[in-house]
Order: C-alpha cells, then sequence, then structure tokens
C-alpha cells in the first residue's frame, strides 16, 4: 500500500490472473470440440492443463455409456502412468520425473528409459497412450494443443473401459482425436506447418 491508501497488483498476481483468464478461454474454445469427440467415439473426452510435473483436467465431457472412465476437474494425471502424462512429458521442456517411478498396476512403465523410449515414439507419431498404466481397466489416447508459439498449450485426451475402448477402438479414434486437437490449436492461433 502506498502512502496515498491505494493498492497496487503485484506482478505475480497479475500472471496469475492471466493464466486464469487464458484457461478459461481455453475450455471455451474447447467446449464444442470436446462435444464432437464424444459424438465421434462414444468415450469419455478431456481437456487438461499442463503444470509443473503433472496435467491437471480442467474440462470434460462424459461418453454417453452408463460404464465409463470417472473424469475429475482438477484431478492430476500421473505424468508416467497416463496418456495426458506422457503428452505433456513428450512436449514440453520439462524434467522427467525421478526414478524410481511407482507401478500403480503391473502395465505401469517403471523403467526410465522404457518412458524415453515412450515418450520419443509420442513425439514422432503426435499422440500418446495408456494401456491400463494407471488404472488396470482404464484405456487412454491424448494429443498436444499447441499455441500460436507452437508450445504445449493444453492436453486432449479420450479414455474408456479397457473391455470396450480396446486397441481397435482406440486406432480408430486416433484420427478424430488429432482433428480436434488441431481444431483446438487452430483457435489458438497455430498453423500446422506444410507437409
Amino acid at each position: 500500500m502506498h502512502e496515498t491508501g491505494r493498492y497496487r497488483l503485484g506482478l505475480r498476481l497479475v500472471q496469475l490472473g492471466n493464466a486464469a483468464l487464458q484457461r478459461l478461454d481455453l475450455r471455451g474454445l474447447a467446449r464444442a470440440e470436446l462435444e464432437a469427440l464424444v459424438a465421434a467415439t462414444g468415450e469419455t473426452a478431456t481437456l487438461s492443463a499442463p503444470g509443473e510435473g503433472v496435467a491437471i483436467t480442467i474440462d470434460f465431457v462424459q461418453g454417453p455409456s452408463s460404464v465409463q472412465g470417472v473424469a475429475q476437474i482438477g484431478r492430476p494425471s500421473v505424468a508416467h502412468a497416463t496418456a495426458t502424462g506422457k503428452v505433456m512429458l513428450a512436449f514440453t521442456e520439462g524434467a522427467l520425473p525421478e526414478p524410481p517411478l511407482p507401478a500403480y498396476t503391473a502395465a505401469t512403465i517403471t523403467a526410465p528409459a522404457r518412458l524415453r523410449a515412450e515418450l520419443e515414439q509420442a513425439r514422432e507419431r503426435g499422440w500418446a497412450e495408456s494401456l491400463g498404466e494407471r488404472e488396470e481397466d482404464l484405456n487412454a489416447i491424448a494429443a498436444p494443443i499447441h499455441n500460436d508459439r507452437g508450445g504445449l498449450a493444453a492436453i486432449l485426451g479420450l479414455q474408456g473401459p479397457a473391455f470396450r475402448f480396446d486397441t481397435d477402438a482406440m486406432s480408430a479414434a486416433i484420427e478424430p482425436l488429432r482433428e480436434r486437437a488441431e481444431a483446438i490449436s487452430a483457435k489458438l492461433g497455430w498453423q500446422l506447418a506444410p507437409p
């Protein structure tokens, strides 16, 4: 407070406010694409924001089936055990999680070398997957949403129970997932480089 009795916003508070506004805008920009992805695949679509070591769910649209994966706003994605977390690791400059990597299921990647190989594969193909790695009966795929500078703005995910969202269903959902992620990226000003 200055001698005048007026308050000034600190730089950090302004930065936090701007970050919150960007995320709110992102939710609005992405909502129709989340709904379109659910309509195309029948599974639950999630929108997550990358953070320090985790990606946090900021919006979702549930699939229409009575049996589905549970999505919650504010739920963190385990970086090495979820498709969303792997996209975050693959498309940012952040450090990999420190070993030992905890196992959530028998399928969880716990070897750092194997995780690095999977992240390289995710960068090459433009999406990541998780096959029962955080929860035994839950499969997921995810793709990056780019900002106008090509950086990772958010992550679009799709998840479903393994008995229905199996490898064939996941393969069929990759193209709709990538199309919706690119559509959101375009709304943020990102332009896909010509092939």
